[in-house]
């Protein structure tokens, strides 16, 4: 990213060192995703769209709703990020549970992107493991401060992918769309109050729904001290959220594939940590 430029991308390469050096995970047990087929995305995006912006042809106006300048080197890895919640989602299936070092681009809409959002992974993830015939049944989790709007918009006459956001009620996007489930969160919220409205909810939830998987979108741009979020969320309301999710699905039997979501501030170290709690709730969870 250019000198100044807000959106972190230091901390996914962090992110894995820190779960590495903190044993989180071995490194035998990181899998490397493929690159996705131009087909792959394009079972939830436009071929016009995908085909200009892999190939840099991507209008400036386009490009700038995005919020990052295109470069190869960000195409190729934003196909990746695709290709590892494709993966997360694939074994998760077969473990119960995985995690991307990415993903959770949510603001992503079939004909464009919006809000560092390039490709919407957790929608592309769906479409490809129903493709494969892997899944019938999919909920989609997302507990990112920001309403996943470009999900909503994709899933919105389709019975099979149900989709749920639990988001700030003032942020972006500035314009909500419909998700099967929305519920806006005041300012300010803390870790108590967030999760009694989560605790409230989701268990009715899987059990309405009755998933073959789910896709949790774990944002930590909820934190008090996240420079877009708005909500007041600790570390450890963080970690307590990460397993009411997990141990709430797989209490119901469901597999659970985990991307990272949003998350922004100038503290690398904190940002980063914060977004291995997730990891670090997974592991606990699978030991029990």
């Amino acid at each position: 990213m250019p000198e100044g430029h807000r959106f972190p991308m230091a901390k996914f390469g962090l992110l894995r060192d820190l779960l590495v050096k903190d044993g989180i995970v071995a490194p035998e047990e990181i899998k490397q995703p493929q690159i996705s087929s131009y087909s792959t995305i394009e079972l939830v995006h436009t071929a016009d769209y995908v085909r200009a912006y892999c190939e840099g042809k991507l209008e400036f106006k386009a490009q700038r709703r995005i919020g990052l300048p295109w470069s190869r080197e960000l195409s190729l890895r934003t196909r990746i990020a695709v290709g590892g919640t494709i993966l997360a989602a694939q074994l998760a299936l077969e473990h119960g549970c995985a995690c991307n070092t990415a993903g959770g681009t949510h603001h992503a809409f079939p004909s464009y992107g919006s809000g560092f959002c390039i490709f919407n992974d957790l929608a592309i993830a769906a479409r490809e493991l129903q493709h494969r015939g892997l899944v019938k049944k999919i909920l989609i989790v997302d507990l990112d401060v920001h309403q996943g709007d470009g999900t909503a918009d994709i899933f919105k006459d389709d019975d099979s992918v149900f989709t749920f956001s639990m988001h700030c009620e003032a942020n972006f996007p500035g314009t909500k769309q419909q998700s099967d489930l929305d519920i806006s969160l005041p300012i300010g919220l803390d870790d108590d109050g967030y999760l009694q409205i989560l605790a409230k909810n989701l268990p009715d939830l899987l059990s309405e729904v009755k998933p073959d998987l789910v896709l949790y979108d774990a944002g930590v741009d909820v934190h008090t001290n996240d420079v877009l979020g708005k909500l007041s969320l600790s570390d450890w309301g963080i970690y307590r959220r990460d397993r009411l999710v997990l141990s709430t699905c797989f209490a119901a039997g469901c597999p659970v594939a985990g991307v990272i979501g949003g998350g922004y501030g100038k503290d690398m170290s904190a940002l980063v940590y914060r977004h291995s709690i997730l990891y670090r709730a997974a592991k606990e969870q699978l030991s029990n």
